[in-house]
Protein backbone atom coordinates (compact mmCIF):
# COMPACT_ATOMS: atom_id res chain seq x y z
CA UNK A 1 0.00 0.00 0.00
CA UNK A 2 1.47 3.46 -0.94
CA UNK A 3 0.05 6.85 0.15
CA UNK A 4 -0.63 8.52 -2.49
CA UNK A 5 -1.57 12.52 -2.72
CA UNK A 6 -4.21 13.30 -5.38
CA UNK A 7 -5.21 17.02 -6.27
CA UNK A 8 -7.97 17.78 -8.47
CA UNK A 9 -10.76 16.02 -8.05
CA UNK A 10 -12.98 17.07 -11.02
CA UNK A 11 -14.84 15.15 -12.89
CA UNK A 12 -11.96 13.01 -13.73
CA UNK A 13 -9.33 13.55 -11.15
CA UNK A 14 -12.23 12.29 -8.56
CA UNK A 15 -13.17 9.00 -10.15
CA UNK A 16 -9.44 8.36 -10.43
CA UNK A 17 -8.90 9.13 -6.80
CA UNK A 18 -11.65 6.93 -5.81
CA UNK A 19 -10.15 3.94 -7.78
CA UNK A 20 -6.92 4.39 -5.68
CA UNK A 21 -8.48 3.90 -2.26
CA UNK A 22 -10.62 0.95 -3.40
CA UNK A 23 -7.07 -0.39 -5.09
CA UNK A 24 -6.31 -0.28 -1.06
CA UNK A 25 -3.68 2.93 -1.12
CA UNK A 26 -3.91 5.40 1.45
CA UNK A 27 -5.33 8.41 -0.41
CA UNK A 28 -4.87 11.90 1.04
CA UNK A 29 -6.70 14.65 -1.56
CA UNK A 30 -7.35 18.32 -2.28
CA UNK A 31 -9.09 20.74 -4.26
CA UNK A 32 -10.04 24.27 -4.23
CA UNK A 33 -13.76 23.20 -4.13
CA UNK A 34 -14.60 21.32 -0.81
CA UNK A 35 -17.69 19.70 -1.69
CA UNK A 36 -14.94 17.53 -4.43
CA UNK A 37 -13.34 16.84 -1.36
CA UNK A 38 -15.76 15.31 0.85
CA UNK A 39 -17.54 13.40 -2.58
CA UNK A 40 -14.33 11.51 -2.30
CA UNK A 41 -13.60 11.31 1.33
CA UNK A 42 -17.26 9.61 1.88
CA UNK A 43 -15.90 6.73 -0.37
CA UNK A 44 -12.88 6.64 1.80
CA UNK A 45 -9.97 9.53 1.05
CA UNK A 46 -8.33 12.02 3.65
CA UNK A 47 -9.38 15.30 2.98
CA UNK A 48 -6.58 17.48 3.01
CA UNK A 49 -6.84 21.44 4.10
CA UNK A 50 -4.11 21.93 1.43
CA UNK A 51 -2.23 20.64 -1.46
CA UNK A 52 0.72 21.02 0.83
CA UNK A 53 -0.97 19.29 3.26
CA UNK A 54 -1.79 16.57 1.03
CA UNK A 55 1.71 15.79 -0.13
CA UNK A 56 3.74 15.72 2.79
CA UNK A 57 4.38 12.22 3.51
CA UNK A 58 3.21 11.12 0.06
CA UNK A 59 5.01 8.39 -2.07
CA UNK A 60 3.23 9.34 -5.22
CA UNK A 61 1.83 12.88 -5.73
CA UNK A 62 -1.33 12.72 -8.94
CA UNK A 63 -2.73 15.58 -10.06
CA UNK A 64 -5.22 16.58 -12.59
CA UNK A 65 -5.59 20.28 -13.07
CA UNK A 66 -7.27 22.53 -16.39
CA UNK A 67 -4.06 23.66 -17.98
CA UNK A 68 -0.46 24.20 -18.08
CA UNK A 69 -0.46 27.62 -16.01
CA UNK A 70 -2.08 25.27 -13.18
CA UNK A 71 0.37 22.90 -13.44
CA UNK A 72 3.37 25.23 -13.00
CA UNK A 73 1.77 27.35 -10.44
CA UNK A 74 1.10 23.90 -8.65
CA UNK A 75 4.85 22.72 -8.63
CA UNK A 76 6.95 25.79 -9.40
CA UNK A 77 5.71 29.32 -9.23
CA UNK A 78 3.13 29.50 -6.65
CA UNK A 79 3.00 30.87 -3.22
CA UNK A 80 3.28 27.30 -1.99
CA UNK A 81 4.88 25.13 -4.98
CA UNK A 82 5.09 21.49 -4.14
CA UNK A 83 8.46 21.26 -5.24
CA UNK A 84 9.46 23.02 -2.06
CA UNK A 85 6.82 20.04 0.13
CA UNK A 86 7.67 16.59 -1.74
CA UNK A 87 9.45 13.99 -0.20
CA UNK A 88 12.80 13.92 -2.63
CA UNK A 89 11.93 9.72 -3.21
CA UNK A 90 8.42 10.62 -4.44
CA UNK A 91 6.89 10.57 -7.61
CA UNK A 92 5.04 13.02 -9.46
CA UNK A 93 2.77 12.40 -11.95
CA UNK A 94 0.72 15.09 -13.67
CA UNK A 95 -2.37 13.51 -15.84
CA UNK A 96 -3.65 16.86 -16.67
CA UNK A 97 -3.59 17.22 -20.48
CA UNK A 98 -1.58 20.18 -21.01
CA UNK A 99 1.16 21.75 -23.56
CA UNK A 100 4.63 20.25 -23.99
CA UNK A 101 6.33 22.67 -23.50
CA UNK A 102 5.26 23.04 -19.78
CA UNK A 103 5.42 19.41 -19.02
CA UNK A 104 8.92 19.35 -20.46
CA UNK A 105 10.24 22.92 -18.09
CA UNK A 106 8.42 21.63 -14.90
CA UNK A 107 10.57 17.95 -15.02
CA UNK A 108 13.26 20.06 -16.06
CA UNK A 109 13.14 22.33 -12.96
CA UNK A 110 12.22 19.00 -11.00
CA UNK A 111 15.31 17.23 -12.01
CA UNK A 112 17.69 20.16 -10.87
CA UNK A 113 16.26 19.85 -7.66
CA UNK A 114 16.74 16.29 -7.67
CA UNK A 115 12.75 15.05 -7.91
CA UNK A 116 11.05 13.28 -10.48
CA UNK A 117 8.06 14.64 -12.18
CA UNK A 118 6.29 12.90 -15.28
CA UNK A 119 3.60 13.06 -17.19
CA UNK A 120 1.06 11.41 -17.78
CA UNK A 121 -1.89 12.83 -19.62
CA UNK A 122 -5.28 9.90 -19.89
CA UNK A 123 -8.10 9.07 -22.13
CA UNK A 124 -10.98 7.26 -21.86
CA UNK A 125 -13.40 10.20 -20.72
CA UNK A 126 -15.73 10.26 -17.32
CA UNK A 127 -16.90 6.96 -18.14
CA UNK A 128 -13.85 5.05 -18.46
CA UNK A 129 -11.83 6.76 -15.14
CA UNK A 130 -15.21 5.24 -13.09
CA UNK A 131 -14.78 2.27 -14.30
CA UNK A 132 -10.82 2.31 -13.65
CA UNK A 133 -10.22 2.00 -17.76
CA UNK A 134 -8.37 4.76 -19.13
CA UNK A 135 -5.34 4.71 -21.29
CA UNK A 136 -2.37 6.18 -19.74
CA UNK A 137 0.43 8.13 -22.22
CA UNK A 138 3.71 8.41 -20.39
CA UNK A 139 6.38 10.50 -20.88
CA UNK A 140 9.34 9.62 -18.36
CA UNK A 141 12.29 7.63 -18.06
CA UNK A 142 12.50 4.47 -18.29
CA UNK A 143 12.60 3.92 -14.31
CA UNK A 144 9.80 6.34 -13.49
CA UNK A 145 7.90 4.59 -15.91
CA UNK A 146 8.52 0.79 -14.10
CA UNK A 147 7.95 3.33 -10.67
CA UNK A 148 4.84 4.40 -11.89
CA UNK A 149 2.86 1.42 -14.08
CA UNK A 150 1.72 -0.45 -10.61
CA UNK A 151 -0.31 2.53 -9.38
CA UNK A 152 -1.46 3.73 -13.09
CA UNK A 153 -2.80 0.79 -13.46
CA UNK A 154 -5.06 1.08 -10.18
CA UNK A 155 -6.97 3.90 -12.71
CA UNK A 156 -6.53 2.37 -16.30
CA UNK A 157 -5.84 -0.63 -18.29
CA UNK A 158 -3.64 0.66 -21.12
CA UNK A 159 -0.38 1.87 -19.61
CA UNK A 160 1.81 2.85 -22.61
CA UNK A 161 5.24 4.38 -22.19
CA UNK A 162 5.18 7.17 -25.06
CA UNK A 163 9.20 8.58 -24.51
CA UNK A 164 10.90 10.68 -22.59
CA UNK A 165 9.05 14.10 -20.64
CA UNK A 166 6.75 15.57 -22.85
CA UNK A 167 5.89 12.93 -24.96
CA UNK A 168 2.90 11.89 -22.70
CA UNK A 169 1.28 14.99 -23.68
CA UNK A 170 2.40 15.01 -27.40
CA UNK A 171 0.60 11.53 -27.93
CA UNK A 172 -2.38 13.23 -26.56
CA UNK A 173 -2.38 15.99 -28.51
CA UNK A 174 -2.38 13.46 -31.44
CA UNK A 175 -4.85 11.41 -30.05
CA UNK A 176 -7.86 14.16 -29.53
CA UNK A 177 -6.85 16.06 -32.92
CA UNK A 178 -8.12 12.64 -34.45
CA UNK A 179 -10.68 12.07 -32.15
CA UNK A 180 -12.06 15.10 -33.22
CA UNK A 181 -11.48 14.92 -36.45
CA UNK A 182 -13.70 11.55 -36.42
CA UNK A 183 -16.40 13.28 -34.42
CA UNK A 184 -16.95 15.48 -37.12
CA UNK A 185 -17.01 13.70 -39.94
CA UNK A 186 -19.19 10.94 -38.02
CA UNK A 187 -21.37 13.53 -37.18
CA UNK A 188 -21.44 14.86 -41.00
CA UNK A 189 -22.19 11.28 -42.22
CA UNK A 190 -24.91 11.01 -39.47
CA UNK A 191 -26.34 14.02 -40.58
CA UNK A 192 -26.22 13.22 -44.28
CA UNK A 193 -28.15 9.96 -43.99
CA UNK A 194 -30.90 11.16 -41.89
CA UNK A 195 -31.12 14.06 -44.16
CA UNK A 196 -31.75 11.99 -46.94
CA UNK A 197 -34.13 9.45 -45.33
CA UNK A 198 -31.78 7.11 -43.62
CA UNK A 199 -32.91 5.87 -40.08
CA UNK A 200 -29.79 6.97 -37.84
CA UNK A 201 -29.39 3.34 -35.90
CA UNK A 202 -29.09 1.15 -38.74
CA UNK A 203 -26.83 3.89 -40.85
CA UNK A 204 -24.90 3.54 -37.86
CA UNK A 205 -25.03 -0.22 -37.78
CA UNK A 206 -23.96 -0.40 -41.66
CA UNK A 207 -20.64 1.86 -41.47
CA UNK A 208 -19.80 -0.27 -38.06
CA UNK A 209 -19.93 -2.91 -40.33
CA UNK A 210 -18.14 -1.29 -42.73
CA UNK A 211 -14.88 0.64 -43.56
CA UNK A 212 -15.85 3.78 -42.12
CA UNK A 213 -16.37 1.88 -38.50
CA UNK A 214 -14.86 4.24 -35.74
CA UNK A 215 -14.60 4.35 -31.94
CA UNK A 216 -17.58 6.97 -32.01
CA UNK A 217 -20.07 4.41 -33.93
CA UNK A 218 -18.55 1.51 -31.72
CA UNK A 219 -18.93 3.65 -28.34
CA UNK A 220 -19.97 7.06 -28.44
CA UNK A 221 -22.73 7.35 -30.80
CA UNK A 222 -23.35 11.15 -31.55
CA UNK A 223 -27.20 10.92 -32.66
CA UNK A 224 -29.21 10.58 -29.55
CA UNK A 225 -31.13 7.69 -29.16
CA UNK A 226 -29.30 5.21 -30.78
CA UNK A 227 -27.01 4.17 -27.89
CA UNK A 228 -28.02 3.97 -24.50
CA UNK A 229 -25.80 5.35 -21.57
CA UNK A 230 -24.02 7.80 -24.22
CA UNK A 231 -23.92 12.11 -23.25
CA UNK A 232 -26.02 11.68 -27.01
CA UNK A 233 -28.92 10.30 -25.39
CA UNK A 234 -28.81 12.36 -22.23
CA UNK A 235 -29.73 15.60 -23.72
CA UNK A 236 -25.02 15.87 -24.00
CA UNK A 237 -24.88 16.04 -20.43
CA UNK A 238 -21.64 14.84 -18.97
CA UNK A 239 -18.98 13.63 -20.69
CA UNK A 240 -16.32 14.94 -22.37
CA UNK A 241 -16.93 19.16 -22.91
CA UNK A 242 -16.92 21.28 -26.22
CA UNK A 243 -14.58 23.49 -24.19
CA UNK A 244 -12.24 21.25 -23.75
CA UNK A 245 -11.83 19.45 -26.76
CA UNK A 246 -11.47 23.23 -28.05
CA UNK A 247 -8.68 23.60 -25.84
CA UNK A 248 -6.97 20.19 -26.63
CA UNK A 249 -6.87 20.87 -30.47
CA UNK A 250 -5.37 24.30 -29.59
CA UNK A 251 -2.58 22.08 -28.14
CA UNK A 252 -2.10 20.23 -31.30
CA UNK A 253 -2.59 23.37 -33.56
CA UNK A 254 0.73 24.73 -31.28
CA UNK A 255 2.63 21.35 -31.87
CA UNK A 256 1.85 21.60 -35.57
CA UNK A 257 3.23 25.34 -35.55
CA UNK A 258 6.29 24.32 -33.55
CA UNK A 259 7.16 21.11 -36.04
CA UNK A 260 6.00 22.74 -39.38
CA UNK A 261 3.20 19.38 -39.49
CA UNK A 262 0.02 20.45 -41.97
CA UNK A 263 -2.93 19.84 -40.04
CA UNK A 264 -5.84 20.94 -42.82
CA UNK A 265 -8.44 18.43 -41.32
CA UNK A 266 -7.34 19.09 -37.32
CA UNK A 267 -8.10 22.90 -38.09
CA UNK A 268 -11.42 22.32 -39.99
CA UNK A 269 -12.33 20.44 -36.73
CA UNK A 270 -11.04 23.16 -34.57
CA UNK A 271 -12.81 25.75 -36.70
CA UNK A 272 -16.23 23.61 -36.26
CA UNK A 273 -15.79 23.43 -32.24
CA UNK A 274 -15.24 27.29 -32.07
CA UNK A 275 -18.39 27.92 -33.75
CA UNK A 276 -20.38 24.86 -32.02
CA UNK A 277 -18.56 26.97 -28.55
CA UNK A 278 -19.48 30.25 -29.43
CA UNK A 279 -23.09 29.59 -30.05
CA UNK A 280 -23.32 28.62 -26.20
CA UNK A 281 -22.59 25.19 -26.31
CA UNK A 282 -19.18 24.82 -24.38
CA UNK A 283 -20.53 23.06 -21.35
CA UNK A 284 -22.14 20.45 -23.41
CA UNK A 285 -20.70 17.05 -24.32
CA UNK A 286 -18.29 17.33 -27.61
CA UNK A 287 -20.42 15.20 -29.61
CA UNK A 288 -23.15 17.84 -29.50
CA UNK A 289 -21.28 19.21 -32.66
CA UNK A 290 -24.04 16.88 -34.56
CA UNK A 291 -26.21 19.71 -33.57
CA UNK A 292 -24.14 22.49 -35.55
CA UNK A 293 -25.03 20.39 -38.80
CA UNK A 294 -28.43 20.50 -37.77
CA UNK A 295 -28.60 23.94 -37.99
CA UNK A 296 -30.27 23.77 -34.19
Amino acid sequence: MATIAFIGLGHMGGPMAINLVKAGHNVHVFDLVDTQVQEVAAEGAQAAASAVDAVSDADFVISMLPAGKHVETLYVTGDQPLFDAVKKSALIIDSSTIDAATAQRVAKVGTERGLNFIDAPVSGGVGGAKAGTLAFMVGASDAQFAQAKPILECMGKNIFHAGDHGAGQIAKACNNLLLGVLMTGTCEALNLGVKNGLDPAVLSEIMKQSSGNNWALQVYNPYPGVMPGVPSSNDYQGGFMVDLMYKDLGLAMELSQQSASPVPMGSNARALFNLHKAKGNGTLDFSSVLRLYQDK
